[in-house]
């Protein structure tokens, strides 16, 4: 084909910016069909052609148009009167009602509207459309409410007063404890379960090693199935990831799980550099990747380990409380308790009934272990710092759950009465500060409500017949996992008024905390006082020290009680200046 047209420009012209303009259409170049290119042509059969299938889409705006408001007054006066009628004028407007009431259309309009505007003022006065039903529902009161719920569902041998949800029942034949429980971060309607048998010497030969994830919308079949080496003491879901479990194993390894990868194990920590006994507690800590925890066993060990490389602990602690970090004198682990909002400190509950204040922080294994705190006759089985006032944490051991006071050491600020049977669990409510929960060997769970009643438990659920091994409760408050000791795990509802907030609950809980701390603080230092006293005339050092007077137990309960009484009677006081204020 020969060049029919050139564009052609001046060399100074280049790079120049084109101007446009409009002019009528111009035909440029006009190539006529030639007929002898028509023999040539071949028909393509078949023909692939490619197609983009895509949806088309549009996007539109629009702008609604602009309403002005405009904001107007009536003034309502009496009218509608004929012109010649006057409606000053009394006897005018008598004359014409009698005359217009008197009109057969006046009255066959009155008597049609009549039963209309009957009709609604009856409407009106059944129901009124303004009415707020739920003006009152946040200043409500439930302290007067008597702790109590009704049953969903009946399964055998329903405890009383709860909300029972359903049963989950270890599926093998040989029954094992549920020895932990962990409820899912993201979906509530999950909750994993580490199954293993704790009895000492047991023949284990028939014994299944494995745990599961429950969907509480399926309770007959486990959703998930978690296989591990030996069984499961401990299992915590992370909190960052909730695909990820982490497992403490009772040959004292440490293991992690992916779900996405399926029921075997990622990684486990060699034996070598893992716990010598079995790792009571495991949890996780807040770091930037996700992946750090620790762990304590009865070995005497505290370990802390990155996920990401099992193969060897990157800190450990002696739990040596005579700070010379001899394993031999170490106390054996059973629970730990770790804050988030504290991430340098941590407690250990001990086999020994002694709770171990911790500082991973400090530059020093000896300045690790901060203080102790001994109060029960056997193993801590729970140890859980108070939600809203972390200073203040709940042990449980013996017969007896206590609360203590990071500043009181020698003795706890509260404690409950002793029962006739064992406890094995406890925790605190998560939206109550007053609220805290404990299971024992006879299959019951107590509720206590300090600010209810302090002597014996607000409410008390008979949960089945075996003891209870287990005890978790739902970020909400309201739904609470128990396990036993036949691997049946319960869950149960509590009523409205143990996990709703009371009006000025915290203020009143935090004054009732600080002042059972000052009353053993000045118990604390009298006891000093006295012990002092008591050394320097046993080992004659001063006569000035024989000399005086020392006061006997029922002298000093006398004083601590009348200072207590003063110090009440100074709160009350000053309590009553600030209302009348």
């Amino acid at each position: 084909m020969e060049i029919v047209y050139v564009y052609t420009r001046k060399r100074s012209e280049f790079g120049r910016p084109c101007c446009f303009s409009d002019r009528p259409a111009t035909v440029t170049v006009d190539i006529p069909p030639e007929p002898g290119m028509a023999d040539a042509f071949i028909l393509r059969n078949p023909v692939h052609s490619a197609v983009q299938h895509g949806s088309e889409m549009s996007e539109h705006e629009v702008n609604t148009e602009r309403v002005e408001v405009e904001s107007r007054g009536t003034n309502h006066v009496e009218g509608g009167w004929p012109r010649d009628i006057n409606p000053q004028e009394v006897e005018q407007t008598a004359r014409f009602r009698k005359k217009v009431e008197k009109d057969e259309n006046y009255i066959n309009t009155i008597t049609r509207l009549g039963t209309l505007v009957e009709h609604c003022a009856k409407q009106n006065n059944a129901i009124n459309i303004y009415e707020e039903f739920f003006a009152e529902e946040e200043t409500v009161e439930v302290e007067d409410e008597p702790p109590s719920a009704k049953t969903i569902s009946v399964v055998s041998n329903p405890p009383a007063l709860c909300h029972v949800l359903s049963p989950h029942r270890d599926p093998n034949v040989t029954k094992r404890t549920a020895t932990h429980l962990s409820w899912h971060p993201d979906a509530c309607g999950k909750l994993a379960v580490a199954y293993g048998s704790l009895e000492f010497q047991r023949d284990g030969s028939d014994l299944s090693f494995d745990s599961y994830i429950w969907d509480l919308e399926n309770p007959k079949k486990p959703e998930f199935v978690l296989k591990p080496s030996s069984p499961l003491v401990c299992l915590e879901y992370n909190p960052k990831d909730s695909h990820i479990l982490l497992g403490g194993c009772y040959n004292g390894q440490m293991v992690y799980w992916d779900t996405r990868k399926g029921g075997l194990p990622v990684e486990v920590s060699t034996v070598e550099v893992s716990h010598r006994d079995p790792v009571y507690g495991a949890i996780w800590l807040q770091s930037k990747t996700g992946t750090e925890c620790f762990s304590a066993s009865t070995d005497g060990q505290v370990l802390w380990w990155d996920i990401r490389k099992l193969s060897e602990p990157t800190e450990s602690l002696v739990l040596d409380i005579t700070r010379k970090g001899l394993l031999e004198n170490a106390l054996g682990a059973v629970t730990l308790e770790f804050e988030p909002t504290m991430p340098t400190k941590f407690m250990v509950g001990t086999e020994q009934g002694i709770v171990i204040a911790c500082n991973r922080k400090a530059k020093t294994p000896a300045e690790k272990i901060t203080g102790t705190y001994s109060g029960h006759h056997g193993p801590v089985y729970a140890l859980a710092r108070n939600p809203f006032c972390p200073k203040i944490f709940l042990t449980v051991g013996d017969w007896t759950a206590r609360i203590w006071s990071e500043e009181t050491k020698e003795s706890p600020i509260m404690w409950t009465k002793y029962h006739l049977s064992y406890l094995t669990a406890g925790c605190w409510s998560a939206v109550r500060p007053a609220v805290f929960f404990t299971t024992r060997s006879d299959g019951t769970l107590d509720v206590w409500d300090f600010l209810f009643k302090q002597n014996d438990p607000s409410l008390s659920l008979k949960v089945c017949d075996e003891p209870l091994s287990s005890l978790r409760l739902q970020d909400n408050g309201c739904v609470i996992a128990c396990g036993s000791k036949l691997g049946t795990v319960t869950l149960l509802e509590i009523s409205s008024g143990l996990c709703t907030l009371q009006r000025n609950e915290k203020t009143l809980v935090t004054a009732m905390f600080e002042r059972e701390t000052k009353r053993e603080k000045i118990l604390e230092a009298r006891h000093r006082e006295m012990r002092l006293k008591e050394r320097a005339r046993s080992e004659g050092q001063g006569t000035e020290a024989e000399d005086v007077p020392v006061e006997g137990p029922q002298e000093v309960l006398e004083r601590a009680r009348r200072e207590y009484f003063e110090v009440l009677e100074e709160e009350m006081k000053r309590r009553t200046r600030a209302e009348t204020r």
